[in-house]
């Protein structure tokens, strides 16, 4: 970060090839769009960029400082949003090996989205960093701004309404 606060471009590619595929993930989870997603990644980056020098090292890690811009940028999109994406367009039946696992995975992994929509944005994000990223519930919380008790009364909250949104979707036998 010193390099990228010094205006160097070759250690802010380094950089962005390190972490922008985390940066997408986390926004793709949360507004559900990889177009919008991939928008607020390069916002992102440009913040990093020209704010690289507010970056204390002595407060936290650098990801927790990257999640935390990519947190707002999203948590600003959805509040901004005025319609919903449309549902993507099913994909063509794969015949081959192991297709039959390929569809549970596809089937859960759509169940999962269904249920996650449900969630508020905050809720979302805390699923994706913990999760999903894997991260430590300390460096969720700190990437989040919350203290960790907050982060874990979140968290579980989160996981209760993703639990009842699962069972809701499958007690109405609706198709995900």
């Amino acid at each position: 970060m010193a390099e990228v606060s010094a205006q160097r471009q070759h250690a802010f590619r380094v950089l962005m090839r390190r972490h922008m595929p985390r940066a997408l993930r986390v926004a793709e989870r949360i507004v559900r769009d990889p177009a919008e997603a991939d928008d607020i990644g390069q916002e992102a980056f440009m913040r990093v960029w020209t704010h690289a020098a507010s970056f204390d090292p002595e407060v936290g890690k650098f990801t927790t400082w990257l999640y935390r811009i990519v947190l707002n940028l999203t948590f600003d999109r959805t509040r901004r949003r005025t319609f919903q994406a449309l549902e993507e367009a099913g994909d063509v039946p794969d015949t081959g090996p192991h297709a039959v696992e390929r569809l549970i995975a596809d089937e859960e992994l759509r169940l999962l989205n269904r249920a996650m929509a449900g969630l508020s944005d905050r809720q979302r994000g805390a699923i994706a960093l913990f999760h999903m990223e894997g991260l430590s519930g300390e460096e969720a919380a700190n990437a989040m701004n919350l203290s960790a008790k907050a982060f874990e009364s979140l968290l579980g909250r989160a996981r209760s309404a993703l639990k009842a949104n699962v069972q809701k979707i499958q007690q109405t036998g609706s198709h995900v």
